[in-house]
């Protein structure tokens, strides 16, 4: 790893302990001059273990609440529960372009070191860690709600790599790799915070329709899903998923803490292809609160990103609720229809062994490892296709989608064929 910017070698880790509505710090990152970055918990946070409300580690197999500097778990050169906060693809193209200017453009995203993509991104990231240079004074970064058709000129902007203001460099979201590579911002409206997705001028099809379809759909279907809505601004469509870790309460905004599951496996995007359910079942029956139905919720998602053509559902977009017990899955989220042309498809996630082929069939296999039985398995099977085909003509409806685009997204993405096929061999 380059680490160009040599400028930052601490940071100081806040958290937002359950239900409250301010951040404590909780410890320190250090990083070293290989471009390792481990974490010590301070003093007065490990001295909270019997206070109100007490301490909890950030995520006890990774981080547990001990004293003294934590060793990084095999192969990773932080800790993966501090990766989940730091920005993703797109959230440092934000930073380089703040940083580094027009010439962000074409910037190796490792020119800054990890620390600085921390100290850079903005406060109200996904989770509820955020991080600072200072111990004792906690000041965020943040910005007003700002216009979204600003922001849409902003997103546009740092994908040809003008340089932004600070103020709306701080309203586009740089917060969380949790939660995909393409434009975003935060926003607040009427007493509920969003993520708002844009589209890309690298876009082929409406990608942001598309994903409101399979969202919708999803929920239609039985899944968790996060609540959507499709809203436009200068004549573009901009899609609003609700976040849902934060709760506002009399006091203020409460912050929920969340894992990845690539941090779940102990792996890190290097490792990202080894990442598999069939281990992500096994951490469920052993780590998560009701694990049954927890396995019934996941297979479900599963099964759905092959109906809907989401190819793209790797590790860090499956997460869970931490409370510094327990795990809970999180509703499902970044549910996107990829581009495709023929039939054969593969997840991005193995599905058992070393099966990862976008059928039915590869679930009905692995069902055993989910609980499920054979008849449990198609009954979810032959619910989820008949609320996509019922359902179908009034979401395309609701997101105003054009018989072109229906037709291109019929059979291709949705309801492939190939997705119902006999496994062949």
């Amino acid at each position: 790893m380059m680490t160009s910017d040599n400028t930052d070698k601490e940071v100081f880790v806040w958290i937002w302990l359950p239900e409250t509505t301010e951040p404590i710090v909780a410890g320190k990152l250090e990083s070293d001059d290989q471009g390792n970055v481990q974490f010590n918990y301070g003093k007065s946070y490990l001295e909270r273990i019997n206070a109100k409300p007490p301490a909890i580690s950030i995520y006890e197999p990774e981080l547990p609440l001990i004293k003294g500097v934590l060793p990084l778990l095999n192969g990773l050169s932080m800790p993966g529960c501090i990766r989940d906060s730091a920005p993703d693809a797109w959230g440092r193209r934000v930073i380089i372009n703040k940083k580094l200017g027009k010439k962000g453009k074409d910037t190796d995203t490792d020119a800054l070191s990890e620390l600085s993509y921390l100290l850079e991104s903005g406060s109200d990231r996904i989770g509820a860690l955020d991080f600072q240079r200072s111990p004792s004074e906690y000041i965020p970064r943040s910005a007003n709600n700002v216009a979204l058709e600003e922001l849409l000129l902003s997103a546009a902007r740092v994908e040809q790599g003008i340089p932004l203001t600070p103020e709306l460099d701080q309203a586009l979201f740089h917060g969380s790799s949790i939660g995909g590579a393409r434009p975003k911002a935060l926003i607040e409206d009427q007493g509920t915070k969003y993520v708002a997705k844009f589209s890309s001028s690298t876009d082929l099809y409406s990608v942001v329709k598309a994903e409101f379809i399979a969202m919708r759909l999803a929920t239609l279907a039985g899944i968790n899903a996060a609540p959507v809505k499709l809203v436009q601004a200068a004549q573009k469509d901009i899609l609003l998923i609700e976040r849902f870790d934060r709760q506002k309460t009399a006091q203020g905004w409460t912050r929920k803490a969340m894992i990845s599951a690539l941090t779940l496996f102990g792996l890190d995007d290097m490792m990202a292809r080894y990442a598999s359910y069939e281990t992500f079942a096994e951490i469920i029956r052993y780590r998560f609160d009701e694990p049954k139905e927890t396995l019934k919720e996941l297979f479900s998602r599963i099964v759905f990103n092959i109906l809907c053509g989401n190819t793209d559902d790797h590790a860090r977009n499956h997460a869970a609720f931490w409370n510094g017990r327990t795990l809970r899955l999180t509703p499902a989220y970044d549910i996107c229809p990829q581009n495709r042309s023929g039939g054969e498809a593969t997840q991005a996630m193995l599905i058992s062994g070393d099966n990862r082929l976008s059928k039915l069939e590869s679930c009905l296999e692995a069902a055993p490892n989910f609980l499920l039985s054979e008849g449990e398995a198609t009954a979810i099977f032959d619910k989820q296709r008949e609320a996509i085909e019922t359902n179908w003509d009034k979401v395309c409806d609701e997101a105003g989608l054009s018989a072109v685009d229906r037709k291109f997204f019929w059979q291709r993405q949705f309801l492939n064929p190939f997705a119902s096929s006999a496994m062949s061999g």
